[in-house]
């Protein structure tokens, strides 16, 4: 995957159409709340990761040097607004990344994460898409609100299908990491099961995997960052942002902006990248036109 690019033209006009005729940009899960209970609600085909082979940002002549981005956020309780904000936001995200030659070629995966001891569709996963696919990839997700209310959820499992199903060419290739940001609010689990590896994945292990475990494996190629939105359930609560500081360190961002998200990321890249300061990251901002420079500001001084 990772073909194409993308136009903010193509964005605009899509979501002209869907104004247009009444309908929401999460198509899919407007038609799944509105023709099946919840006991038999699925994952969209496109994202449902059971039988997962791998998903893959690879080089191409159209994208010589592509940089991998995945964006995973929870759809549990509170935290249902992410994905309406990464998806009106996807045109700054862009216009950041490449108008402003923080990458010349970002290929970006969004996925979804819920909890596997108690939700139907306990993960989803898009894929690297360098053009207005991912703007699809977001529409299809199911925004289950579900979890289990004790302030867990099973983000340990997507760090697992990361670690062990994707290709990313940038570090296969160049030997530069990729980035990974999971949005949420709460704690992971302390270990990958198998029985949930099986049952979500097909995917068969030999024993629980230990959270550090598989984290340190998902490291090796990507750049992890965790983001606790302000607005969430469990924001600024300290056992969270404990636990994934010592899992993380200072890649652990505080927004006090859920709207800044995209800016966030956006600036994150860009400074691991070294196609930046912050200086010159909120210089940028301003000249967008984003409000977003000082939530950004605050997330991203710490680091």
């Amino acid at each position: 995957m990772g073909s194409g690019s993308w136009s903010t033209n193509v964005y605009d006009a899509a979501a002209r159409y869907r104004a247009a005729g009444g309908s929401d940009a999460f198509g899919y899960d407007n038609r799944v709340r509105s023709t099946s209970p919840r006991g038999s609600w699925t994952a969209h085909p496109s994202l449902d990761p059971h039988g997962l082979t791998v998903r893959e940002s690879r080089d191409s002549a159209e994208h010589p040097a592509s940089l991998a981005i995945a964006v995973l956020f929870d759809v549990t309780g509170s935290m249902g607004g992410v994905p309406r904000v990464l998806q009106t936001k996807l045109p700054e995200l862009f216009g950041l990344l490449l108008r402003k030659g923080y990458t010349e070629h970002p290929q970006i995966l969004f996925g979804a994460v819920g909890d596997a001891t108690c939700d139907r569709v306990p993960l989803q996963l898009g894929q690297f898409e360098s053009d207005n696919r991912m703007d699809e990839d977001l529409g299809n997700i199911l925004l289950e609100g579900g979890g289990g209310g004790q302030m867990t959820e099973s983000y340990e499992l997507a760090l697992y299908a990361m670690a062990r199903h994707t290709a990313v060419d940038c570090h296969e290739k160049r030997g530069r990491r990729g980035y990974l940001f999971l949005v949420g609010d709460e704690l992971p689990y302390g270990k990958v099961k198998a029985r949930e590896v099986r049952a979500v994945l097909g995917d068969t292990i030999a024993e629980d995997i230990p959270l550090p475990v598989i984290l340190a494996e998902l490291q090796r190629r990507f750049h992890v960052f965790y983001i606790l939105p302000a607005g969430a359930s469990y924001a600024g609560n300290p056992e969270v942002l404990g636990l994934w500081r010592r899992l993380l360190g200072q890649n652990v961002l505080e927004l006090d902006d859920l709207d800044a998200v995209c800016e966030t990321i956006a600036l994150t890249v860009g400074l691991g990248e070294e196609a930046i300061d912050l200086a010159e990251g909120l210089a940028d901002l301003q000249d967008i036109g984003s409000a977003a420079g000082p939530a950004v500001s605050r997330a991203l001084r710490g680091r």
